[in-house]
């Protein structure tokens, strides 16, 4: 199928490994021009040809000046995928009700959902220029009970509803908004060194591996392994398309369905 992206001007928020790197993979994959933004670059993402434009999304002013640099290079723009994401759980959260101060409840929300925000408030007109379209990564924990620290869930909640609103008003625009939720995904958020799953092993005296090999099952997955990356760049692919105009304001679970719902 041709997806219509060729030529496209993408933008990818938190490209320099994980999910966003093989987002940023398959755009380019697929004939577009992207480029990738992070705190910092990667050998990974260098080795792309991406753009690259370095940014602190978690800082109030970061998006914007972000957006901006971007679009100086070229003022088109007909993708844009919020991926930036991510945190652990801080000293003390295991055995705090909140899982977190109120200042650790800041940081994650500042990554977790204002990032994408202002992200998208800085790029919006472009993205109407372009009739383009807004990919925004969730999680199926936004949707779960358990798992994930409850900052992160409810930023994620959040990013959810800011979603499905945004999709009412963008519309009339010629802007499409859509939401890929994934479950347990290998990325290096799940399986590196001081992680959030790195620190529940810890809590529990059990090797990190042996957690991560366990979390499949444990989220309700109906496959054995982590869903790999690759998958979600995928369907991001799809959700950006021209070819789905119809898709405005969907919600796709990518969790080997952990969400057990009707």
């Amino acid at each position: 199928m041709d997806l219509q992206l060729s030529g496209k001007r993408v933008l990818v928020t938190g490209a320099s490994r994980g999910m966003g790197l093989e987002i940023v993979r398959a755009f380019l994959a697929e004939g577009a021009s992207v480029t990738a933004t992070a705190r910092r670059t990667s050998p990974e993402l260098e080795a792309t040809g991406a753009g690259f434009v370095a940014a602190d999304l978690a800082d109030a002013a970061g998006p914007a000046r972000m957006v901006a640099q971007v679009l100086d290079r070229d003022p088109r723009l007909d993708v844009l995928v919020n991926n930036a994401g991510g945190g652990a759980m801080p000293p003390g959260g295991f055995t705090d009700i909140f899982d977190g101060s109120e200042a650790d409840w800041d940081r994650t929300f500042a990554l977790n959902f204002e990032a994408a925000l202002r992200v998208t408030r800085a790029a919006l007109p472009a993205l109407e220029r372009a009739s383009g379209s807004v990919v925004n990564i969730s999680s199926d924990s936004a949707r779960r009970v358990g798992g994930e620290p409850l900052p992160y869930r409810v930023a994620k909640a959040a990013l959810n509803a800011f979603s499905r609103g945004l999709a009412e008003k963008a519309a009339d625009s010629g802007v499409r908004v859509n939401v890929v939720s994934p479950s347990a995904t290998r990325t290096p958020l799940v399986t590196g060194a001081g992680t959030y799953a790195a620190h529940v092993a810890a809590e529990l005296g059990i090797e990190h591996e042996t957690l991560v090999a366990a979390m499949p099952k444990q989220n309700g997955m109906l496959t054995p392994d982590l869903i790999e990356p690759a998958e979600i760049a995928r369907v991001v692919l799809v959700l950006a398309s021209p070819v789905v105009p119809s898709v405005i304001g969907a919600n796709w679970a990518v969790d080997a369905g952990a969400l057990k719902a009707v």
